[in-house]
């Protein structure tokens, strides 16, 4: 059977260290001039400015960028991760705000994720690394995938450590890949 592609970002799956991920994430701000949309699922980066709170502002993290963590909310307020103008929307125009947004941002740098494989994946691609590839939303979640792993030996954003066990996924195209984000701005020695 041939996997579906139905591409939804990074989503939290487990952590490196065996203990369930206790889906616990943190706050970050989305400055009101922002002009590009973000979703559940999208991976971003800090800014380095933040908001009259002391809330880091955030952004979408491209290719080869570090990767601060990835949005599983957003809102339009510190308090109410919705948006009540439209409660069915759970993305962040694609325009400037008259406000900062906010996001709920997973940015524990042991936290296994998984995410589409944006071209065929084999066994022998379990260990390489990946960036990931931008997507249009589609009005609900992410539209990032995972890129075409890198050679042995190169660096990228994500680790690939296995193939997600489900009776719907096969190694192929549109895989389903559990990953660990390699090029985590936390974990690294110099700031952003």
């Amino acid at each position: 059977m041939a996997n579906a592609n139905r591409p939804s970002g990074l989503s939290p799956w487990s952590t490196l260290t065996g203990a369930p991920w206790n889906g616990q994430p943190r706050l970050y701000s989305i400055a009101a001039a922002y002009a590009s949309a973000i979703a559940i699922g999208d991976p971003v980066k800090t800014t380095g400015s933040a908001d009259s709170y002391g809330y880091p502002n955030i952004s979408l993290a491209a290719a080869g960028e570090p990767i601060r963590g990835v949005v599983v909310g957003i809102g339009t307020q510190r308090g109410l991760i919705a948006n009540p103008g439209n409660l069915d929307s759970t993305i962040r125009p694609a325009a400037a705000q008259a406000t900062d947004w906010y996001a709920l941002v997973v940015d524990d740098p042991t936290v296994v994720y998984s995410i589409q494989a944006s071209s065929a994946l084999a066994a022998a691609d379990i260990g390489l690394n990946a960036d990931v590839t931008a997507g249009a939303n589609n009005g609900f979640v992410s539209g990032y995938v995972m890129a075409a792993p890198t050679a042995a030996g190169a660096t990228a954003q994500l680790r690939i450590l296995g193939l997600v066990d489900s009776i719907d996924n096969t190694y192929g195209l549109y895989a389903k890949v559990l990953v660990k984000i390699n090029e985590d701005e936390l974990t690294s020695a110099t700031g952003t």
